[in-house]
């Protein structure tokens, strides 16, 4: 059977369509490329340029492939924006992925697996952060993430629309094909790496008074590879019976944003030229999170762990990119 992958011209859409097609999965791309990049779709993988809620070329998919599954990154991911512009976000991700479903519905095909997000907790009531953890947003891309994971609860109940939402920390490092390459790049390694790199005069460190070690925020950092594995981990559960729920992804451990400019610093033996600047609104202090759940049921280990090695990778791929 194939998997039905939206926006897996993305980020982390296409390192997991790559590792579908190494654990012998079929996957099948749709991707809009607003964000996306159509060279990142591998090519052996059947791609489509269109829009998740266009029901007739969704539907089209679904009978020219014989999907049993679908992985959703398909989404706007920019918490500035979503608070300038929270229409956008609401139309893109909570409506477009309603009418994704029911054409999944249509198809009869009852495995989803959803790119989530721990932006869902909003400003954390202890740390780390587990799923029993309350979702209060912040922000309306996290409302957005978290009202597509009710609508999964009910389509569930009524539709038997079995899923798993996979609740992400902080997506980080590369492969030797894929790596972020956002616009405009707001994600911290990346930003740090461009500095080293020249691209960019130098890289702000937004608050240094929280109450941490260092006084800079602490975030913990999952690899895109170690996310992947975990999609179909996921994907393996629901297709043999396990019940729908929501998974934390992460490493457990944090890293603060000064921790991260050293790191960098050593792996790139560059200077990285960093400068102070106010807190931003609405930054928790730390983020991290208690991912045991996902070990326990789905058998999920990062591989990946140690700050140095994440942004060894990453620093690899945008120095090929360079070249």
């Amino acid at each position: 059977m194939s998997v039905l992958v939206t926006g897996g011209a993305g980020y982390i859409g296409s390192v997991t369509t790559d590792a579908l097609l190494r654990s012998g999965e079929t996957p099948v791309v749709i991707d809009n490329l607003v964000y996306g990049h159509r060279e990142a779709v591998h090519s052996d993988v059947p791609f489509y340029e269109g829009d998740i809620g266009d029901k007739e070329l969704v539907g089209k998919i679904l009978s020219e492939h014989k999907i049993d599954a679908c992985m959703h990154f398909s989404a706007y991911a920019y918490v500035g924006e979503s608070v300038e512009d929270p229409k956008k976000y609401f139309a893109n991700n909570v409506v477009q992925t309603v009418r994704l479903l029911d054409v999944l519905l249509e198809h009869n095909i009852k495995y989803f697996v959803f790119s989530s997000t721990c932006a869902t907790y909003g400003e954390p009531q202890y740390v780390p952060i587990d799923e029993a953890h309350p979702q209060q947003p912040t922000n309306p891309y996290g409302w957005s993430k978290l009202m597509v994971e009710q609508i999964l609860r009910s389509y569930d109940t009524a539709y038997g629309l079995r899923f798993a939402a996979l609740r992400y920390f902080n997506a980080s490092g590369a492969t030797d094909t894929h790596g972020e390459d956002h616009e405009p790049e707001t994600h911290l390694i990346p930003l740090v790496l461009y500095n080293a790199l020249g691209r960019i005069p130098n890289i702000s460190i937004f608050g240094t008074d929280y109450p941490t070690p260092d006084g800079t925020a602490i975030r913990d950092y999952i690899h895109v590879s170690d996310l992947a594995d975990a999609h179909i981990l996921a994907l393996n559960h629901l297709r043999n019976g396990g019940t729908s729920d929501a998974f934390n992804l992460g490493n457990g451990s944090g890293y603060s944003v000064q921790e991260v400019i050293d790191a960098a610093r050593r792996v790139t033996g560059r200077e990285i030229n960093a400068v102070r600047s106010p807190r931003r609104a609405g930054d928790p202090s730390r983020l991290v999170a208690n991912a045991e759940k996902a070990r326990a049921i789905l058998g999920w280990q990062p591989k990946i762990s140690d700050i140095e090695a994440i942004i060894e990778t990453a620093w690899k791929w945008h120095t090929r990119m360079t070249d």
